[in-house]
């Protein structure tokens, strides 16, 4: 998630503001500290451009 952030040129503070949830919120979610609900996934998706998928889940090689 944070490459994706970053990439979109967001603070951990601009994405938190942009899906409603407190900066610290976002730094767990990173940290894979938190589990974030479903709804929040979207938000999050919905604010990175990107879908569940692409956010969540990484290829096995």
């Amino acid at each position: 998630m944070k490459t994706l952030r970053l990439s979109k040129k967001y603070s951990q503070l601009e994405l938190a503001k942009i899906v409603g949830v407190s900066r610290q919120t976002i730094v767990s979610v990173e940290n894979g500290d938190y589990n974030p609900t479903l709804d929040l996934c979207i938000k999050i998706c919905k604010a990175l451009e990107v879908t569940l998928n692409d956010l969540f889940w990484r290829e096995e090689n």
